[in-house]
């Protein structure tokens, strides 16, 4: 069995459910963020003014950039487009750890999915909730690496405004990456 637990011996559910308010803001828009490449538009900068509400830990600036960055990526048009939209669009705008923890724990679900939906063997009924219980065995490349960035992203959140430029980065090496196999997949069609 190959483990998915990280490096300090969790699994990306246990991360969730230690994480704080900032940790877990950061948390789902990270994946939210990895998966824009799936949007037509490829949602440019939209997210910017989220992610700096939750580098402020601000939960009134929070609910405005949420309410803004869901009018700029404007309609969806395909399924991943739409589930990417919906990610936004189910971003609670309270800032509170309850609201928050399940809006990151969906967002993490999501995410998975959709990588997982990009790997050569697809992702078999209930994979996505084995690796987010630290069982990634039957994962593909795709689905491991965003499960590995998932659990990256909630241990550098917890340390701060660095932690939190470190997810970002995260984010967008894992936006690259879904945009490259996008890209290859569009090509091969």
């Amino acid at each position: 069995m190959t483990s998915a637990m990280t490096a300090t011996g969790r699994s990306l559910r246990e991360l969730i459910d230690a994480a704080d308010e900032r940790g877990l803001a950061a948390a789902g828009l990270a994946c939210l963020d990895r998966c824009m490449p799936l949007l037509a538009s490829g949602g440019g900068d939209a997210l910017r003014p989220v992610w700096a509400a939750v580098a402020r830990g601000d939960g009134a600036a929070w609910g405005e950039a949420v309410a803004k960055a869901l009018v700029d990526l404007g309609a969806a048009g395909t399924e991943d487009a739409e589930a990417v939209r919906g990610m936004l669009a189910t971003a609670p705008p309270a800032w509170t750890a309850e609201a928050l923890r399940a809006w990151a724990g969906a967002c993490s679900a999501t995410a998975l999915a959709l990588h997982g939906r990009f790997d050569a063997a697809g992702v078999p009924d209930g994979l996505v909730e084995r690796c987010r219980a630290g069982d990634a065995d039957g994962a593909g490349p795709l689905l491991a690496g965003e499960l590995r960035r998932q659990q990256a992203v909630l241990e550098s959140a917890a340390h701060g405004p660095t932690g939190l430029r470190r997810a970002r980065e995260l984010s967008v090496e894992g936006g690259r990456v879904l945009r490259a196999v996008v890209s290859r997949r569009a090509r091969t069609a």
